[in-house]
């Protein structure tokens, strides 16, 4: 009787010979060694499955399996995998970007550091990749905000596949404008273009929570961690450092997405603070505006300039007269902007509002109230840049008594 393996060889039951053909095409006898070692080469293919199967098992990789053997077979076959399958267009400007490398997202929900009975959420989850993890960690529930309806679809899948749909909800729609459910903590691979204001709400929006745990640009992670006196030193930074801590928590190469992106990614931990500094929050954001829009320039140099004079006068007039609790919306939504140029924009911002007109001695008189007011601090002389916010927060108390308002 002849029989034919897997790797092409013919074996002779009767003699106790295989044979195998070889690259002239004339068959060649192989002895029991090489049938011995061929062998050894069917059974590590039959075992090599099943460690990959072990492995992605304990990851949550796969699917539950079926009963009926052909069910299982096609639920291994299309597990779900963090490599992209191409199943639909990835939009680069809408910042879709998947991240793809296990090694990265076990770390990411490893950082978060989730709790039994917690309630995650998470903005941008794509196909799923995150999720999986975090819907197979001791969280009680994951909420997951998506505005693209193919991917609502896929991470939704991949939660029934898993067998933990339970767990998952998700809200489709846009982050920053959707109002978030209760959570605890925040895990998220956040679009770059909605960065600033998506951190700003979940600041200084009604939300309480323990963690976020975001992955952002890297550029912009430096500047959302750093403090004072460090190059990258702004606005920003110092508006999340009035209610949060923040720390950096690794980086991650580009080569981690797909479509790979143009820029490399970092990891952040925003804490929030239990307690606030005790400041009107739309006074603060309007300071700091005016501070950080010419950095590089002395308090002095920045308070004293007419046309800051003028604008600061005209503010504070309206402000006397003027309900000041704002809409909470409009705070969050620009409270983190840190563009270098913002100060160019206080140049005509509700110019209409402001008094028709005004005498030179009222100018004058107001500007000895800001000269007074540096000069007390003894910050005249420093660059917003190097201050930390108890020193800014002091000045801001000193102007808002001498009736100097930033709204």
């Amino acid at each position: 009787m002849i029989k034919r393996d897997l790797f092409g060889s013919t074996e002779d039951c009767s003699s106790g010979q295989s044979k195998r053909r070889g690259d002239d095409g004339f068959a060649v006898s192989r002895g029991p060694e090489a049938r011995e070692s061929e062998t050894n080469r069917a059974d590590m293919n039959r075992a090599f499955p099943a460690l990959r199967t072990r492995s992605a098992v304990r990851h949550g990789y796969l699917y539950f399996c079926s009963t009926t053997a052909s069910s299982s077979f096609s639920t291994t076959t299309a597990a779900p995998s963090e490599a992209w399958d191409g199943r639909f267009r990835l939009h680069k400007p809408r910042g879709q970007h998947l991240l793809t490398n296990p090694r990265v997202l076990d770390a990411i929900a490893r950082h978060a550091a989730l709790r039994p009975g917690d309630a995650v959420l998470e903005v941008g989850p794509g196909t799923g990749n995150l999720t999986a993890r975090l819907l197979a960690s001791p969280a009680a529930t994951v909420a997951a905000v998506e505005i693209d309806p193919r991917m609502v679809e896929a991470v939704t899948a991949r939660a029934a596949d898993l067998g933990l749909a339970h767990k998952l909800t998700v809200i489709k729609g846009d982050a920053v404008e959707v109002e978030f459910p209760e959570f605890d903590v925040c895990v998220a691979n956040i679009p770059y273009g909605i960065s600033s204001p998506l951190i700003a709400k979940l600041l200084f929006g009604p939300y309480r929570f323990r963690t976020a745990t975001l992955l952002l640009q890297k550029e912009f992670a430096r500047r959302l961690v750093a403090t004072p006196g460090d190059g990258e030193y702004n606005r920003l930074a110092a508006n999340v450092r009035l209610v949060a801590d923040t720390r950096l928590l690794m980086d991650v190469s580009k080569r981690d997405f797909v479509p790979m992106p143009k820029v490399d990614s970092s990891l952040v931990e925003i804490r929030p603070r239990v307690a606030s500094p005790e400041v009107d929050l739309s006074e603060w954001l309007a300071f700091t505006r005016a501070c950080f829009g010419q950095k590089n320039k002395t308090l002095g140099a920045i308070f004293k300039q007419k046309r800051m004079v003028l604008e600061l006068f005209r503010r504070s007039q309206i402000s006397q007269g003027r309900d000041r609790k704002g809409n909470a919306r409009g705070i969050f939504v620009s409270a983190l902007d840190d563009d270098n140029n913002e100060d160019d924009r206080d140049k005509d911002d509700d110019r209409r509002d402001g008094p028709a007109d005004f005498s030179e001695n009222e100018v004058v008189v107001f500007k000895e109230l800001i000269v007074g007011a540096l000069e007390l601090a003894e910050l005249a002389g420093k660059r917003p840049s190097k201050l930390s916010n108890d020193e800014l927060l002091r000045l801001l108390r000193l102007f808002n008594q001498r009736g100097v308002c930033f709204q």
